[in-house]
């Protein structure tokens, strides 16, 4: 009897599975691909609810631990408002009240989140979970939550550099950094939060502020490359630029993969509520150093920053790809003339994202969507983890390359 390698054939025909699984992915429609991803996550979210609805008080899904445990968002960390708007985007999906009644429970845990005044985050805490809630429903609880929170981000403008200070200088992870005035990329995604609170207000102060930050942040945070530093710190009493700097970035003059995701995001609504040619420019140009990045990989997921260098493997990070492909699906709107090639690189991200190497399988990864996402290199903080944000702006760019033509 002729005796065969057990281990090598059972790996063989794991890996012609696999293989296989990925072949019938490519071949899916776009249709089915959403379809799918938008079944797989409502299984994986009612497992998530089920593990974390018992914590007393009401706290957000943030990533899991090394061991595996949960990692949890207390209502003013700045990711609190991400698993609230990923449940917002399944009731749109699915129309099920199911998950509309769980969009408003996790949503309304954040209470007083809109009267955070000591951190720019309010945008992402408050816009994300109570914006959706009222663009879905009307609510006019959730419509007093944007403008209130949006009064506490207006307290941080600092009128002689016409910007929004992202963090106070006591705060405990910038102590010892020699900053006076910091203003950090991801502040962009905080403005929207104020043009919404213009529209349900009627008052302009809060789109003005959100245009002069827009405006000097060109000015300022940006290379002539159009990458962007992580950190623009300004002088207080004069508001001229003191220094620039990466914090989350591999060095001061890498390109942070996640930052450049914020701000592709941050000017591309920017442009949609000013109508300003300016801020359109800048997306574009943003979009190509992106997308023509001699590191970017052919499945479009970035290295965690462009320009890292490591003796060993470099993790890849899919909340900037997913962050990415929202975008570049809104900007494909304002932008017809790049719009086919905008979508053909989305198409490329989305279709790997929820592929077997990103996306889990029912059950795993804690009840999250997607894998391999990195949260803080250099704190070793979510490296190669899951992340509420990923599955946010995955569900967030499936439901707008679902209504793309």
């Amino acid at each position: 009897m002729k005796k065969y390698n057990l281990p090598f054939v059972f790996g063989f025909l794991f890996l012609c599975i696999q293989c296989q699984s990925k072949k019938n992915h490519t071949q899916e429609s776009k249709t089915e691909v959403i379809t799918r991803v938008f079944e797989v996550a409502e299984d994986q979210f009612s497992y998530l609810i089920s593990k974390i609805d018992t914590i007393s008080p009401l706290l957000q899904p943030r990533s899991l631990n090394k061991d595996g445990s949960y990692r949890m968002a207390y209502k003013q960390d700045w990711t609190s408002g991400f698993f609230p708007g990923s449940l917002w985007f399944l009731f749109e999906y699915t129309q099920n009240e199911k998950w509309k009644t769980y969009a408003n429970r996790y949503t309304m845990a954040l209470d007083s989140a809109q009267f955070v005044k000591w951190n720019h985050d309010v945008g992402f805490m408050i816009q994300n979970s109570f914006g959706q809630g009222y663009r879905l429903t009307g609510n006019k609880t959730y419509k007093k939550a944007v403008v209130d929170a949006a009064n506490s981000l207006s307290t941080r403008y600092r009128p002689v550099a016409k910007i929004i200070q992202s963090w106070d200088t006591d705060a405990p992870w910038i102590q010892g950094k020699d900053l006076d005035m910091p203003v950090i990329i991801d502040n962009m995604m905080n403005l929207n939060l104020l043009y919404q609170a213009t529209k349900h207000s009627s008052d302009t102060t809060f789109a003005n502020i959100a245009t002069s930050h827009a405006g000097t942040t060109i000015k300022n945070q940006y290379r002539s490359d159009f990458s962007c530093y992580h950190i623009v710190d300004y002088d207080h009493i004069t508001g001229l630029v003191r220094k620039k700097v990466n914090f989350q970035g591999y060095a001061d003059e890498s390109s942070w993969a996640r930052g450049q995701a914020w701000s592709l995001y941050g000017y591309t609504e920017v442009y949609r509520e000013t109508k300003n040619v300016l801020f359109l420019e800048q997306a574009k140009k943003i979009a190509q150093f992106i997308m023509q990045h001699p590191k970017i990989p052919n499945d479009h997921i970035p290295f965690w920053d462009y320009d890292a260098e490591s003796t060993e493997e470099i993790p890849r990070d899919a909340s900037a790809a997913a962050i990415v492909a929202s975008a570049l699906l809104e900007l494909q709107e304002f932008d017809p003339g790049n719009k086919s090639k905008y979508l053909s690189y989305t198409e490329t991200i989305l279709r790997t994202l929820a592929s077997d190497i990103y996306f889990a399988k029912k059950g795993d990864n804690g009840g999250f969507l997607l894998k391999h996402s990195v949260g803080n290199f250099h704190e070793n903080n979510e490296n190669d983890a899951p992340l509420n944000y990923a599955d946010y702006y995955f569900l967030e760019a499936l439901l707008r390359w679902k209504n793309s033509n």
